[in-house]
């Protein structure tokens, strides 16, 4: 699961995904297609938008849920949480001299 995790992180348009849906969450794929294209200028197409959001949810991080004839897609962090839970540490107080 971890290794799905770094892989959706590697990519700097999933990344970009996943800044977007921090800042507003339930989006579905037409606004985050609006979006990259507004910020980042046209050059990706719909289904490669897709298949970024297929790793991602593949890594847990984005969760699609269908309202109608929508599907709109939510962050989920708690991926990120359980990965970073292996490297840090409670902080041990610090001792006298």
């Amino acid at each position: 699961m971890a290794e799905d995790v770094f892989k959706a992180l590697a990519d700097p348009t999933r990344r970009r995904i996943l800044d977007g849906l921090v800042e507003r969450n339930g989006q579905t794929l037409f606004e985050i297609c609006a979006r990259l294209t507004g910020e980042h200028g046209p050059g990706m197409s719909r289904q490669a938008v897709s298949q970024h959001l297929s790793v991602l949810e593949a890594a847990g991080l984005v969760v699609s849920r269908r309202q109608g004839r929508y599907k709109f897609h939510d962050l989920d962090t708690e991926p990120l949480r359980r990965v970073t839970a292996r490297w840090l540490t409670p902080e041990a107080p610090e001792s006298g001299p």
